[in-house]
């Protein structure tokens, strides 16, 4: 074949992304809920949908104000200081002289940054901490403080790697947490059918019962039946009876 120096044609296949995806893409990720949604995703959506500014994330800062612009073709406003303020980058710390163990913590974290079990001390994977600080208020005795890592602010403090990381860790966690509540849901179904029955094979005369009670319905309504067809012939032989006129 002759090469003509013309590339074979290839079929080029593209992501076709909603606004909420390109929105999503531009967020964060600290899954804060500071912008008053239950994270970034629903924040994306509430954006596209028209029903939230661009200016409610203070993890994103004036840079992200500018990045959610671009995506939107809204313009730039200042942070809302409603949904707080641009803040250097913080992470949570545990006292572990304080913990005992409630496992509060760790069910408010939205990225799987926090270790432990019940009734053993806690500790911040300080690598994964999104610095959310929604660990904080659930905290029974107090015991976790967030400290500033860094002089700078917004996206200056956060990197596209530590947001894409952050989502992968949420988007699991999420995925997680479904499956834990499907799979419980199922036990459950399976232990109240299991319990059911047992109660029957205990107690057999319940079944016998059941059935005895449909077999006097059974009885009735087979009764009813022949009243009605008796009648029904009484009526005929009454009217074949009856002298012409």
């Amino acid at each position: 074949m002759r090469d003509n120096g013309v590339l074979p044609c290839k079929a080029i296949v593209t992501e076709q992304k909603t606004l909420a995806d390109r929105i999503e893409d531009v967020l964060p990720q600290t899954q804060c809920t500071k912008c008053g949604y239950a994270g970034c995703r629903p924040y994306a959506e509430a954006i596209a949908a028209g029903q939230a500014q661009i200016n409610q994330c203070p993890p994103g800062g004036a840079e992200g104000i500018e990045r959610l612009s671009a995506v939107t073709g809204r313009a730039v406003i200042p942070l809302n200081p409603v949904n707080g303020l641009e803040r250097p980058r913080a992470v949570a710390y545990i006292d572990e002289a304080l913990c005992i163990g409630c496992t509060l913590c760790i069910q408010a974290c939205p990225v799987d940054a926090i270790m432990g079990a019940a009734k053993q001390m806690h500790t911040i994977l300080p690598e994964l901490c999104t610095g959310c600080d929604l660990c904080v208020n659930p905290c029974p005795v107090d015991c976790i403080v967030m400290y500033p890592v860094t002089e700078t602010t917004g996206w200056d403090a956060w990197s596209q790697a530590d947001a894409d990381a952050a989502r992968d860790r949420h988007d699991f966690r999420t995925a997680r947490l479904k499956r834990e509540r499907e799979e419980n849901d199922a036990r459950l179904a399976a232990k109240a059918q299991a319990k059911a029955a047992a109660v029957e094979r205990l107690n057999p005369e319940n079944a016998a019962e059941q059935a005895e009670k449909e077999r006097k319905r059974a009885i009735i309504a087979a009764a009813m039946e022949r009243a009605r067809l008796r009648a029904e012939a009484a009526k005929a032989d009454a009217k074949d009876d009856k002298p012409a006129q």
